[in-house]
């Protein structure tokens, strides 16, 4: 492994393992106070011991989150100084503001977890709501840097130098709304269904029902909706990146020849010698509509692009599909349990719809993880898009794949830390609540 490829999985790494953290930082919050409201109005037992038990987790998530995050800030001196030396004033004012947001969410959620029967209620409940505000933001910071990447605006490049910094038209970015947009709905989908997941499972097992009821139904109906939601925010960010990205939609849907009527491709695989796709379902003039809103539009192909400028296609287009699918199971999942919520009573908390949920768990975040697998490796070669290439920023320095070996046994440590105080903490639930004996609420 050379110190490039390794520079490059280090980051790849250190981000794949921070954005599970950073999704859940950014909704779990929000399900933490919607069940805290309805302890507030109700005054029932069993949505005080869910909020509590909720924001435990959040702590732990916090904690790893803010662990791997510094991680990350350090990479990007060490590893890419080029890169910072000339995008770090110009996008800076995002992760200032990034980091202003954190050491907000921290003092919330302090005075959140010590606040019970402190604090008036309402206080409280206000500080629990800020923890979610602040980390969403935090998060859209954070999206709105690395579409800055894509979108490099708010400067002006002129014989290898940059001037006319403008930090607040780089936040806004062309392409800040769509992938903040796209990225927070992905965030609730995620958690939305891995927390219904975990939930489900405990009444499948019988375990607190009551508690994990109650749990599951919070939970589920964010996922869902966000689910229901993902397709068109994925539709705007995929129109967008045709406009100002042809390379990466191209690249994403393994579209070799620039064409009108250009098909949609489902599933295949890519062949990049013949410049085709093997076993794929082609529906006509599909990608032409997708991308332009018409089905006789040209779309350009990787024929359009320089050949040392084409991003990896077999990477994007199978992690593309991936996302795509994933995203369209769990849409599937959704839809059903609003049917169940709406119309169709007896299939709530039904074992199969709960079975669903449970195997729908890590789905979400597979599909995140594919997702910006499909940002990132579509941009290549550029590290800032048609300005500046990821070869030139890297660090000349010997030894750095020990680097990536080391960090790759701390995030594994920290993943197995983390699983073990989760499952602790799961254990633990059905200390707090206790159901009357026999009590059923699954339907066989």
């Amino acid at each position: 492994m050379d110190d490039f490829i390794a520079a490059r999985s280090q980051m790849a790494l250190s981000l794949g393992f921070h954005i599970v953290f950073s999704c859940i930082g950014m909704v779990m919050p929000f399900f933490m106070a919607v069940s805290h409201y309805y302890y507030l109005k109700t005054n029932q037992p069993v949505y005080r011991n869910v909020t509590k038990a909720w924001s435990k987790g959040v702590a732990i998530f916090f904690a790893t989150g803010a662990v791997s995050g510094t991680v990350l800030s350090f990479e990007l001196g060490l590893l890419w100084p080029k890169f910072m030396l000339h995008a770090g004033p110009i996008f800076g004012l995002p992760f200032s503001l990034e980091g202003t947001a954190f050491f907000i969410e921290a003092i919330a959620l302090g005075f959140f977890l010590y606040g019970w029967d402190r604090f008036n209620k309402w206080f409280h409940w206000v500080t629990g709501v800020v923890v979610g505000i602040s980390g969403l933001v935090s998060g859209v910071l954070v999206v709105a840097a690395n579409a800055w990447m894509n979108t490099p605006t708010g400067f002006t490049f002129a014989n290898g130098q940059y001037s006319d910094i403008d930090p607040v038209k780089a936040i806004f970015n062309p392409a800040w709304f769509s992938q903040s947009l796209h990225m927070s709905i992905a965030a609730f989908a995620a958690t939305g269904f891995a927390v219904a997941g975990i939930h489900a499972l405990m009444m499948l097992k019988r375990k607190n029902v009551v508690f994990h009821t109650k749990a599951f139904k919070i939970a589920a109906v964010f996922g869902a909706a966000a689910a229901i939601l993902q397709p068109l925010s994925g539709d705007i960010s995929a129109k967008f990146v045709a406009k100002t990205q042809p390379a990466k939609l191209a690249a994403m849907e393994a579209h070799f020849v620039t064409e009108k009527s250009a098909a949609l491709i489902i599933g295949g695989i890519p062949n990049e010698k013949n410049k085709e796709v093997n076993y794929a379902l082609k529906i006509p003039g599909g990608l032409s509509f997708l991308a332009n809103g018409d089905f006789n539009s040209e779309v350009k192909g990787l024929d359009s692009v320089p050949e040392e400028e084409r991003p990896p296609v077999a990477i994007s287009h199978y992690a593309f599909q991936v996302m795509v699918a994933l995203g369209m199971i769990m849409m599937g999942i959704g839809i059903m349990y609003f049917i169940a919520v709406i119309r169709k009573k007896q299939w709530r908390n039904s074992r199969w719809l709960l079975q669903l949920f449970v195997w729908a768990t890590p789905l979400g975040f597979i599909a995140v993880e594919a997702g910006w697998t499909v940002t990132e490796v579509g941009r290549q070669p550029w590290i800032i898009y048609g300005v500046m290439k990821t070869k030139d920023a890297v660090t000349p320095m010997p030894g750095i794949v020990y680097s990536f070996y080391l960090f790759s046994a701390v995030y594994l440590s920290l993943a197995l830390i983390v699983i073990f105080m989760l499952y602790r903490q799961i254990k633990m639930v059905g200390k707090l609540y206790d159901i009357p004996a026999g009590e059923q609420l699954i339907n066989e």
